[in-house]
């Protein structure tokens, strides 16, 4: 646990979010018009021209937070209106996955694109990613090692891509399946310190398997460009509050892991298939069934999962003030049963129109 008076880790959150068109949902390469027409914001492209990508300053509170991806979904969000587009906090696009993506000439994405070829021709994954400061490469990777508990139910929690190719999946995340495809994906091994972190990397590079460190694709990772853990399941989210609630409570488990770290407490490992399947059954299921502790695999009702996770974190939410923002998201997924929940009673209530309709926050 964090000691008396200590303070909680600093954060920030990076939200990737699709481009749609107003009337037909196909994604729209319209990145381009929309970031100039945002020169106050902190706008940047993704992998393609139907994305686009923002992030928090370094953030101490979640209010902070909360402010920067507010106020940047405000003004995205009108001025995607006056282009006829729509920016869309979800996983995948519901129509139009079939379809090329048209990669952004940045001489990095184009590297990537000739890499790995046609696995990524289609690759609209959009994701809402995590880093929380650690003080050291080796205390991140033993925080990495901790979080392997928690992190099915965290994906669980933010499951958000039930739609693709105009099909119900029968997933709540189906872009969790979308991301296996990497040379790094699911959860990485468990490592002795960052020098054997590194040299797997560096391995991987060298071998051609990665284009250089930073395309380290696993869920959970060390920044090569910050000093921080870098949280990468979680689907983009229908709304800026909680993909908060989200980075707040990896935050809460962070801590607590960090803390473990410093009084010697290492944590047993889950074995990795079962570890695999956890994260499976979380995207297949979200919130609406079953999840089970990659321990000992006995299968439990989701909430109940949950509700385990919040005790091991109570403490590190309480001294970062983050238990009310918590406790108030978690009660949402309790009564809606998720955004991939949400995403498919649009659905099946009248197709693109009202499914648009919420992602502009109007449901």
């Amino acid at each position: 646990m964090i000691a008396e008076g200590a303070r909680a880790p600093r954060f920030g959150v990076e939200e990737e979010f699709l481009l749609l068109d107003a009337e037909t949902g196909l994604p729209s390469d319209a990145a381009d018009e929309l970031i100039a027409a945002l020169p106050a914001q902190r706008a940047e492209h993704e992998f393609f021209s139907s994305q686009i990508e923002t992030a928090t300053p370094v953030c101490e509170t979640a209010g902070e937070a909360i402010e920067s991806l507010g106020g940047f979904r405000t003004a995205a969000g009108s001025a995607a209106a006056g282009l006829g587009i729509v920016l869309a906090g979800t996983g995948l696009p519901p129509l139009g996955g079939e379809l090329p993506g048209r990669v952004v000439e940045k001489p990095r994405y184009l590297q990537i694109a000739d890499a790995v070829r046609g696995s990524v021709a289609r690759y609209y994954s959009t994701g809402a990613h995590v880093h929380v400061e650690v003080p050291s490469r080796d205390a991140g990777v033993a925080a990495i090692a901790s979080f392997a508990h928690w992190s099915p139910t965290l994906s669980a929690l933010a499951a958000n891509s039930p739609l693709y190719l105009g099909e119900r999946t029968g997933y709540a995340s189906w872009r969790y399946l979308m991301t296996q495809q990497w040379p790094t994906s699911g959860y990485p091994p468990p490592f002795a310190d960052a020098a054997e972190y590194e040299r797997i990397v560096g391995g991987l590079v060298g071998a051609g398997a990665l284009v250089d460190a930073a395309l380290v694709n696993w869920s959970i990772r060390l920044s090569e460009h910050f000093p921080t853990i870098e949280l990468r399941t979680a689907d983009a989210q229908l709304r800026a509050e909680d993909a908060v609630a989200l980075a707040v409570l990896f935050r809460a488990l962070t801590a607590r892991a960090l803390r473990e770290h410093e009084l010697g407490v290492r944590q047993p490992q889950p074995q990795p298939d079962l570890l695999r399947g956890a994260h499976w059954l979380a995207a297949r299921n979200g919130l609406g069934g079953e999840l089970y502790d990659p321990f000992d695999a006995r299968p439990r009702p989701a909430f109940e999962v949950v509700d385990q996770l919040l005790e091991h974190a109570a403490h590190e939410l309480a001294v970062a003030g983050d238990a009310e923002l918590v406790a108030d998201f978690v009660a949402r997924r309790r009564a809606d049963r998720g955004p991939a929940h949400r995403q498919l009673a649009a659905w099946d209530s009248g197709g693109i129109a009202p499914l648009l309709a919420l992602y502009r926050g109007q449901e």
